[in-house]
């Protein structure tokens, strides 16, 4: 299934975005600092044991490969059930925020009831360097055809590739993202031993305002920003 001239290494920072919150959201159920590490240390007891791969990584790599219950949807390249997890990320920090952007579209689009936020909410986006010697690269011309990789839905090929790619050693793989305007591509990390340093390399603080058919996106340092509309993601069923 997987043409081996499609199989290269990769070497690359990857970019994903976290709501800001994870790193407060103990903070106002404790009086100090003290108590907010003891909270934590408690929680951090509570959860399942990492692989013995991801051990010594910062929480914000390991966490897509720690919890242990079932996986209730599936999703590009993971199974529904209890599957192994799959970090999902981007080559750039542009994709990683046109992905968020179409998620939170389609959150407020599937749960029309729901007020949108009057607020802009922090995100903050990270990058991790990737260093593998097997990935596979589904935009290459020997994997054009091989497979429905870019459908909106229907996920069984590339979850069938993910299969495969585990099965011959290959732990990243590389696709064209849909939802991404400006055709940039994703990555999907299979397994911890792809991260070539144990905590993320960099960090951007970002302000993500969602209202009605838009996302707006603004970094103030150094400042960029970008909007996106429903109707940049006009080819997936659910928005279109």
């Amino acid at each position: 299934m997987i043409a081996p001239q499609a199989i290269s290494p990769y070497r690359g920072p990857a970019w994903r975005l976290v709501e800001a919150q994870h790193l407060v959201s103990t903070l106002k159920l404790v009086d100090s600092l003290a108590e907010q590490e003891m909270l934590e240390a408690v929680l951090e007891e509570s959860k399942p044991s990492l692989p013995p791969e991801c051990r010594g990584l910062d929480y914000l790599l390991a966490t897509p490969f720690r919890y242990g219950a079932v996986y209730p949807h599936g999703s590009r390249f993971r199974r529904a059930g209890r599957t192994q997890g799959v970090f999902y990320c981007a080559e750039t920090v542009e994709t990683a925020l046109a992905e968020m952007a179409f998620y939170r579209l389609l959150f407020f689009a599937e749960s029309p009831s729901t007020p949108l936020p009057a607020n802009a909410t922090d995100y903050t986006a990270f990058s991790a360097l990737l260093a593998v010697e097997r990935a596979v690269d589904l935009t290459h011309a020997a994997m054009a055809d091989a497979g429905n990789w870019r459908d909106s839905v229907d996920y069984s090929d590339c979850q069938n590739l993910a299969d495969a790619a585990r099965a011959e050693d290959v732990s990243v793989i590389r696709y064209a993202s849909v939802r991404d305007p400006g055709a940039g591509s994703n990555l999907a990390v299979l397994a911890c031993t792809a991260f070539a340093a144990p905590a993320p390399t960099a960090r951007q603080t970002w302000k993500l305002r969602v209202g009605a058919g838009f996302v707006q996106a603004v970094r103030e340092f150094p400042r960029q920003s970008m909007e996106f509309s429903r109707a940049d993601f006009a080819g997936d069923p659910r928005l279109g």
